[in-house]
């Protein structure tokens, strides 16, 4: 094909990626909202919501180097839509379940264990084609497209939700859910997959664990993806303290009214998007993207910590809303310079035919700990006061990532940091952020 015809299949690709991405996320986050006010509204019970979490985030995390190790063996374009068919067949299953026996958690629990195993095959199948799909010229908008997607469907999908949830039955739900589903399929299908791919042929006879095992050893010899897969399952550990104690300290201590509790979290995808918005429009990659992660990472512990201050203060409502909304999109800016030119690094390091079983250790190193961070953070606070539980995990993330990406690190990471520094006394030294 000539280059100027891929180019445009790739611009193609670009979007309709995007809009795949959009539909599906909406779908499923719409779906979300309405279950798990249907489970809390029927049982009343922290646990029966927090169960449902754990049939989400267990499952990635069992089967992400099993899922990785097959992406990287067949048809990645084939996997995406078989994954995007189960999850429409799974929700019609429930769908014709309620209509015929009524809801019930079982049924949740069940149909959420297969949502998060196709999910699971299609984002690692997705991500590890993002340099087959694109030219490797705009693989930073590409990224950056994506979590504007992710940004628009959690800005749009509650407040749709709560428009229509106690308005329309739970089978309305399923049917959007559906329909969406439906539609990113047929997206899905009209791409090409392999338009940029330079993969090379993967020994079929090789078992399952045989291919496992070559990802991890092929691991060893990327000193930098290692420290990310390492740093990642830290942080979201202690990331933990935030998802559980953020909406303990609002609900239950500030007593927030939930219109303005919205207002929060509606501030953290804006800034989502809007640091979105500036990667795609970006034409340079982030020179040194670990040193860029480590101030942010450290900016996010400053402001798990600061969540506390109104415990500490004597703020009255309105201020403590307005600081809340600078807090939320602040650590949305900060979750965008951290993921995007992380994962455009990692797309542009990692072979094409290990990216599979790469991205899929990722994503187990990623969620590994996060059943167990819900389950211990929600236990210290309900002993000690929520305040101090935020301060001292906000200071142990900043202890952890200081100690982590120290100097020798860094340089082991990136070696042309080093050279540059070398420079600095000459004036030439290149920013960081450059």
């Amino acid at each position: 094909m000539e280059e100027s015809l891929k180019l445009k299949r790739a611009t193609y690709h670009l979007y309709t990626f995007m809009m795949s991405k959009l539909i599906s996320t909406f779908g499923a986050q719409v779906y979300t909202f309405a279950i798990s006010f249907y489970i809390l509204q029927l049982t009343g019970s922290a646990t029966s919501f927090a169960t449902n979490l754990i049939c989400n985030v267990l499952p990635r995390a069992l089967a992400g180097p099993f899922v990785g190790a097959i992406t990287d063996r067949y048809s990645k374009k084939m996997i995406v839509i078989t994954a995007q068919i189960a999850t429409t067949i799974t929700i019609f299953g429930l769908l014709i379940y309620t209509l015929t026996h009524g809801l019930s958690l079982l049924a949740i629990y069940t149909t959420t264990v297969i949502l998060s195993l196709a999910s699971t095959f299609s984002a690692i199948a997705f991500t590890s084609s993002i340099t087959g799909l694109i030219d490797k010229g705009r693989i930073q908008r590409a990224m950056s497209l994506n979590q504007m997607a992710i940004s628009f469907a959690a800005i749009g999908s509650p407040a749709i939700g709560g428009l229509l949830y106690g308005v329309v039955p739970i089978p309305v739900f399923l049917v959007i859910y559906m329909v969406l589903s439906s539609l990113a399929v047929i997206l899905e299908s009209t791409m090409n997959f392999r338009l940029y791919a330079s993969e090379k042929k993967v020994n079929k006879e090789e078992s399952i664990l045989q291919s496992m095992k070559a990802g991890i050893k092929y691991l060893r010899f990327q000193p930098l993806i290692v420290i990310i897969l390492w740093i990642g399952l830290f942080v979201n550990f202690l990331f933990g303290a935030y998802e559980v104690g953020y909406s303990y300290i609002l609900i239950e201590k500030l007593k927030f009214q939930p219109q303005h509790f919205g207002f929060t979290q509606g501030a953290l995808s804006i800034g989502m998007l809007l640091m979105s918005v500036y990667f795609s429009m970006r034409k340079k990659d982030v020179q040194y993207p670990l040193v860029v992660a480590k101030r942010a990472i450290i900016s996010v512990g400053l402001l798990m910590g600061a969540i506390s201050l109104p415990l500490l203060l004597n703020m009255n409502y309105s201020i403590m809303i307005v600081f809340y909304i600078i807090i939320m999109f602040s650590l949305g800016v900060l979750l965008m310079t951290i993921n995007t030119p992380i994962q455009v690094m990692l797309q542009r390091k990692i072979d094409d035919d290990y990216k599979g079983r790469v991205f899929s250790i990722v994503e187990t190193m990623s969620t590994a700990l996060v059943p167990l961070a819900m389950v211990l953070f929600g236990f210290l606070l309900d002993l000690f006061p929520s305040q101090w539980i935020m301060m001292l995990s906000g200071g142990t993330l900043i202890i952890v990532m200081l100690i982590m990406t120290r100097k020798s690190v860094l340089h082991k990471a990136h070696p042309e940091l080093q050279a540059g520094q070398r420079k600095e006394g000459d004036g030439s030294y290149a920013s960081l952020e450059s």
